[in-house]
């Protein structure tokens, strides 16, 4: 018995020593804010508030990556949203059709319908979602409702050594159709991973589930 016990302690102190070292170095975690209701609402459906994610800085973000960066108009507040285009790209916005240097990127079969909550009113909104091909990678998308205003439309050349981000949710974005394209070198870090969902560890369908 105190060959296991040992065995477990130096385990445990292995594992909590290996965490340490990529957390100094190439990882952290961070939870989604919850109380701004634009920015939960821009999230989903990959990501909802109160969920808590692994985030990687050990390389550059690419486009595609679902990356957390500072607002540029608003000192200390977040924005996640994804990268969708770089420095010489020009870029068109309408509902949820998306341009870079006039290619339109790849959509495929629906996903289950989800619900937010609209922005300024709170209140429930049933949305479609549909999948999303960016830089060789597949995300869903919220599809905007027909009975909403239609979300902010945008044309834009990307400035060198800026990117432009798109949120997921194309009803409810925050993205730079909003406050503009974003210093490249500000969006260090992307969302790869969330380790438990708003609802905690037994929201089976939530957890421990990789970020595309």
């Amino acid at each position: 018995m105190s060959r296991l016990l040992r065995f477990i302690a130096w385990t445990l102190v292995i594992v909590g020593a290996l965490i340490g070292l990529l957390r100094l170095t190439v990882i952290s975690w961070w939870r989604v804010p919850t109380g701004d209701p634009y920015l939960e609402a821009s999230v989903a459906p990959t990501l909802r508030g109160g969920d808590w994610v692994i985030l990687w800085r050990g390389t550059p973000p690419l486009e595609g990556d679902l990356v957390l960066c500072p607002e540029p108009r608003a000192q200390g507040r977040m924005v996640v949203a994804r990268i969708v285009a770089e420095a010489n790209d020009h870029v068109t916005v309408d509902r949820d059709t998306l341009f870079v240097n006039q290619r339109q990127f790849d959509t495929e079969r629906g996903c289950d319908p989800f619900t937010t909550l609209e922005p300024k009113s709170g209140e429930a909104v049933v949305q479609g979602c549909r999948g999303e091909t960016v830089g060789g990678k597949t995300h869903f998308r919220g599809e905007p409702r027909p009975n909403l205003p239609p979300p902010t439309q945008a044309e834009s050349d990307v400035p060198s050594g800026h990117v432009f981000l798109v949120s997921d949710n194309r009803q409810f974005p925050w993205d730079s159709r909003e406050f503009g394209t974003v210093p490249r070198d500000t969006c260090l870090e992307a969302i790869v991973y969330r380790l438990v969902s708003k609802d905690g560890f037994f929201d089976v369908a939530n957890r421990l589930t990789l970020i595309r």
